[in-house]
């Protein structure tokens, strides 16, 4: 994969630890993220903020696998269910479209380590938004 995909480069992936794009299909992708120790709080296990990051890019890049760049996932509702505890090392986080249609969608998707061991699982409604919209907001320019 090179720094050219969906998803890498400096910013968000890698205050994330993103490691590297795993699958990107539509409507399922799957990311492998490296949990660094500065990331984690008493005992070694990671921030349950970063675990429900990482569930919910990969659930993003799902939408955006399926739909492109033209519209933005924006997330509604998100729920995460802590299974294990997450440390310091390689997970994967993997998320699909489970349904919906229109502008409203349904996302689904896990946090595993690199045995398989499940941690975490996440749902989440998701919204499309017109990608020129947002970069409109974003430099203040006029709605069109």
């Amino acid at each position: 994969m090179s720094d050219k995909e969906p998803g890498f480069g400096g910013g968000l992936q890698q205050s994330l630890g993103q490691v590297r794009l795993i699958r990107f299909d539509p409507g399922h992708a799957a990311i492998e993220y490296r949990c660094r120790p500065d990331m984690c709080h008493s005992g070694g296990v990671a921030q349950g903020g970063f675990v429900a990051g990482w569930i919910d890019a990969a659930m993003a890049h799902a939408v955006i696998a399926k739909f492109g760049n033209e519209r933005v996932p924006i997330s509604l509702e998100l729920k995460i269910s802590y299974f294990a505890a997450t440390n310091p090392g390689l997970v994967i986080a993997e998320g699909w479209i489970e349904g919906g249609g229109g502008r409203t969608l349904f996302a689904e998707g896990k946090l595993t380590d690199s045995n398989g061991k499940l941690l975490a699982k996440g749902t989440s409604t998701i919204t499309l938004i017109d990608a020129a919209k947002v970069a409109a907001r974003m430099t203040g320019e006029p709605k069109s």
